[in-house]
């Protein structure tokens, strides 16, 4: 169990982290679309105290409602499928200031309460915020650059190149899952179960840019974040368009990622294999993190905001797992092989029945390990999250496996 005052202080720092993504949009632009088949940036900006409010003060500790119509215009957002675009126009949404006025009470509001809430439903208003931190992200990322107020940004390391090569990842136990006297976890990460996996080489280090432009060359379409300039293939980073670092990991969709590795005479790794490779030892056992069982800092890999893009993928020699397979955590979501699907034993959150279970649908692949932006409590092992294969906008890699 963990004391009022230390949530609060956990609370506090994901809003402050959120607060500040949106500060770097400007105003004007919170009325436009940073990803076309999402919702215009002033639905998150209302979404997060919506979503608190409705957690905490309404379903759970059953609060009257202040503003019963910004609670459910809100509460939920949307995952169409490619190509769809929502047909709102900007006038269909509240003037900014009364967002900003009703984000200010709801914060008054559950600050009151917070003492009276069950700690799982707080730790459910802090992850999903701290989710929500880099989904804004991305969608900060795909605005225009006039749209933006770019931040002071650090200088990526220089590393040494890449020497790419496949590790043999030996048989053994892959532990999925988490037990509920492990603490908090989201619906989709319960029950604990372990499975054997066979024998299976997986490559070093995730796809870089580099090895896929020789896919590029051979006639697949060009990543989403390049761009062709002048003969040459420039970057779309987050603020900025540079020369393509041919070190760094590459981001596609999980469609293109496939058939990287279909071309590569390769595959993708199933989620079982990715916890094989990232948490398991030569002895049998198995680490909370890729480098051991030490809480995840900046050494050991891109995340938790340290940077707001890719770094190169031999910059974290501290992450590397037992096996030595690099960057299994940070520095960019892993595309599996694997729908996302409920483990055996699945039970909704009370609160938040459809968290997981509208995506069990065949249409949705698990990702692991994380990106930069995401957040160090998301590091554990048991956490999931989850695409559609064609969905171009996250920060997510890939690496390949031979079976």
């Amino acid at each position: 169990m963990k004391s009022v005052s230390h949530l609060r202080a956990a609370l506090d720092e994901s809003r402050a982290r959120t607060d500040y993504i949106f500060s770097l949009v400007k105003p004007e632009a919170m009325y436009e679309r940073g990803i076309p088949q999402r919702h215009r940036v002033i639905f998150y900006l209302g979404h997060l105290e919506a979503f608190d409010w409705n957690q905490i003060c309404r379903w759970t500790l059953r609060k009257p409602a202040f503003h019963q119509t910004f609670d459910q215009l809100f509460e939920a957002g949307i995952d169409p499928q490619a190509g769809d675009v929502p047909m709102d126009t900007p006038s269909d949404w509240p003037a900014l200031e009364e967002v900003h006025a009703y984000n200010a009470r709801v914060r008054r509001e559950v600050d009151q309460v917070l003492g009276e809430a069950p700690e799982h439903i707080i730790h459910v208003a802090i992850e999903h915020r701290l989710m929500h931190a880099e989904t804004t992200a991305f969608i900060l990322h795909h605005l225009a650059r006039e749209n933006k107020i770019p931040p002071p940004l650090p200088h990526a390391p220089e590393c040494p190149p890449p020497v790419h090569q496949m590790v043999d990842i030996p048989e053994g136990i892959a532990t999925l899952g988490r037990d509920p006297s492990e603490g908090f976890g989201w619906d989709n990460e319960f029950q604990k179960h372990e499975t054997h996996i066979p024998a299976f080489s997986m490559s070093r280090y995730n796809v870089t840019n580099e090895q896929y432009l020789r896919f590029v060359k051979d006639g697949a379409a060009p990543p989403p974040f390049w761009k062709s300039e002048n003969n040459r293939w420039v970057l779309k980073t987050t603020f900025q368009e540079i020369p393509l670092p041919l070190d760094w990991p590459v981001y596609v969709s999980q469609e293109e990622a496939r058939a990287y590795a279909n071309w590569a005479g390769l595959s993708l790794p199933t989620e079982e294999q990715f916890h094989r490779a990232a948490y398991g030892t030569s002895s049998g056992g198995e680490q909370e993190y890729p480098w051991g069982n030490t809480v995840p800092n900046g050494d050991q890999g891109n995340f938790n905001f340290h940077f707001w893009d890719p770094i190169s993928v031999t910059a974290t020699p501290e992450g590397v797992s037992h096996f030595g397979v690099a960057q299994l955590v940070g520095n960019g979501w892993e595309w599996t092989s694997t729908v996302f699907h409920p483990f055996e034993g699945f039970e909704p959150i009370p609160t938040y029945p459809l968290y997981s279970a509208r995506f069990f649908d065949q249409d949705h692949y698990c990702v692991k390990g994380g990106g930069p932006q995401t957040a160090a409590c998301l590091l554990r092992r048991s956490f999931r999250n989850w695409f559609r294969p064609r969905y171009p906008y996250i920060h997510a890699g890939f690496r390949c496996v031979k079976n």
